[in-house]
């Protein structure tokens, strides 16, 4: 995880634009590095660094000596870079994974690129010899990107949009600063004048098409078939594969624990798997929830079966509270149910920063979206509309749970790893008959569940643990997290400015207090970039007025049962 930050064509001073590269400074806090372009004076490149993997040379932009041409910017990693560089016999100069991003650049051009690249990235490239700039960005955004393009051909990338608000243009950049989308390829032309223009966009992978990269992976091909025995063992070796690829680092890895099917599963074949490549430490989990909260006293029980060495923060209200802003700003969204539950994470975060040297962070991000999680669907009108709705929710993590996910472990310098988002894993669950993979007795992911039920993995009444959003799973069962920040907020939003909420805010109009309070923290740091949210996230074929689990019918928690 880095902050990467790239500029083509300013007409302002290099050295004053460079104090937008510095927004992003939490992306990468052990180094940073501002470097000029070569025969191009207003074009440049910014990177903050986590060092993760080679200590030594791992500081970019990336040059090698073979490509003296090629300057590469990414954030992310690269986990078949190994199995490439066999495959391929490319000869590296150093040990960072993001190098084969140039050698298959060499080798194929920018579709084979991105396509072969098994990992989680955003990168931009710059070949000087071709006079081309290219972007991209993984399948799901996991790491995420931004752009602005002015009609003039000034360009300006960055890891978070906060990098590129404040940049000094001729021209406004007002409203063209836009997410990059995921699983694109863009290709830019570099002109003499290092201004750039847009050639194409490209998609080069969809979250349902087995990825190209299968071919060169460390598990050869999988039995066919859809009999009940032959997927749950596939699901199990696929997702342990996505795990143990992911414990590439050099940097201490650690989990986090809500004690739901999700992030519990991550955890248990996480110390497993690292039992078996004898890493010589102790697996360090973290879950954080009210005192006695639902979450804590799974996470407790779930840590105790796996023997992980087992943290526990206590979400203070007032402490939560106080942090909205911060974690707004950190997020750049409005959206109601990214900022509750980013509460929780960004404080899990912030003590792991403080109080541990785990820095390498496993999470369960991904699996509602793939494995029909959310209660809601226990609604679905039938198996393929169930699937189609899947299919959205995977099209637009960026925009929720993996924006969520990214902004509150890199806001505290730490690195996600999401084992449920691997490009192998999701395409062979999307690749089931819809009939297998909806909630079943009552009970959803039930694949999921049915699957590790043998393994001994977890204990049974955690595999078979009903579905708790974060936000609420970390409050009291008494009181949830959601109606504790509302009966705040009530006293901070008066009724009168509610009303009149459509007027000021045309776009995404505020429905709630809480809504309206959330937009005015947003608008007073991004003020009209509104648009960065395309709709509010909320359960679908239910009259839902909120996107909490708790208040849709079929919820019931467990003290209930």
């Amino acid at each position: 995880m880095c902050g990467i930050w790239a500029l083509f064509g300013s007409d302002e001073c290099l050295s004053v634009q460079c104090l937008s590269a510095m927004k992003i400074a939490h992306r990468g806090p052990d180094a940073f590095r501002f470097e000029n372009v070569n025969g191009f004076t207003n074009c440049c490149f910014g990177f903050h660094r986590l060092a993760v993997v080679d200590q030594l040379y791992g500081m970019q932009p990336i040059r090698v000596r073979k490509f003296p041409y090629l300057w590469l910017c990414y954030n992310g990693e690269i986990y078949n870079f190994k199995q490439l560089q066999k495959q391929f016999g490319f000869d590296y100069q150093t040990l960072v994974d993001g190098e084969v991003i140039l050698h298959l650049y060499n080798r194929g051009g920018i579709e084979q690129t991105a396509s072969m690249l098994d990992g989680v990235f955003a990168f931009i490239l710059l070949d000087t010899a071709n006079r081309k700039v290219f972007l991209a960005r993984d399948t799901y955004g996991v790491r995420p990107l931004f752009k602005v393009l002015t009609d003039d051909g000034f360009l300006g990338v960055c890891s978070e949009a906060k990098g590129l608000i404040n940049l000094k243009h001729s021209t406004s950049l007002c409203s063209k600063v836009e997410p990059f989308l995921p699983g694109h390829y863009e290709v830019l032309d570099l002109k003499p004048s290092g201004k750039v223009a847009s050639v194409e966009l490209v998609k080069f992978h969809s979250c349902k098409d087995e990825p190209l990269h299968v071919a060169c992976d460390t598990v050869e091909a999988l039995p066919s078939g859809f009999d009940l025995e032959t997927v749950k063992s596939n699901i199990r070796i696929l997702f342990e594969n996505a795990v143990r690829k992911r414990l590439m680092a050099h940097r201490r890895i650690g989990c986090l624990l809500s004690g739901g099917l999700d992030s519990s599963l991550v955890a248990a074949v996480l110390l497993k798997l690292m039992k078996e490549i004898n890493i010589n430490y102790p697996l360090q989990t973290f879950a954080i929830g009210m005192e006695n909260s639902p979450d804590l006293l799974a996470a407790r029980k779930v840590a105790a079966h796996v023997g992980s060495e087992h943290h526990e923060v206590i979400l203070n209200t007032e402490e939560g509270l106080q942090a909205i802003e911060d974690v707004i700003f950190s997020l750049e969204t409005y959206d109601i149910t990214t900022i509750r539950a980013s509460i929780g994470m960004y404080l899990v975060s912030k003590y792991i920063r403080k109080k541990t040297d785990s820095v390498v962070i496993f999470s369960g991000e991904g699996s509602d979206e793939l494995t029909q999680g959310y209660i809601y669907f226990h609604k679905a009108p039938s198996p393929e509309e169930a699937a189609e709705e899947s299919e959205r929710l995977l099209k637009e993590l960026y925009l929720f749970d993996v924006l969520r996910a990214d902004r509150t472990t890199a806001a505290h310098g730490l690195e996600l790893r999401v084992p449920f988002l691997d490009h192998r894993f999701t395409s062979y669950y999307l690749s089931l008959p819809a009939e297998l993979r909806i909630p079943k007795n009552g009970i959803e992911k039930y694949l999921l569940r049915l699957s590790f039920e043998d393994s001994n993995l977890l204990p049974k009444e955690i595999l078979w643990r009903p579905k708790e959003a974060f936000s609420d799973g970390m409050a009291s069962v008494k009181k949830s997290w959601f109606s504790i920040l509302q009966d705040y907020i009530d006293q901070q939003v008066d009724d009168l400015l509610l009303e009149k909420a459509a007027e000021k805010y045309p776009f995404n109009p505020p429905k709630t207090k809480e809504s309206y309070y959330y937009r005015q923290i947003f608008e007073k740091h991004y003020s009209g970039r509104s648009s960065w949210l395309p709709h509010y996230w909320m359960p679908r074929w239910v009259k839902a007025t909120d996107p909490s689990a708790r208040t849709l019918k079929h919820y019931k928690s467990a003290t209930q049962e």
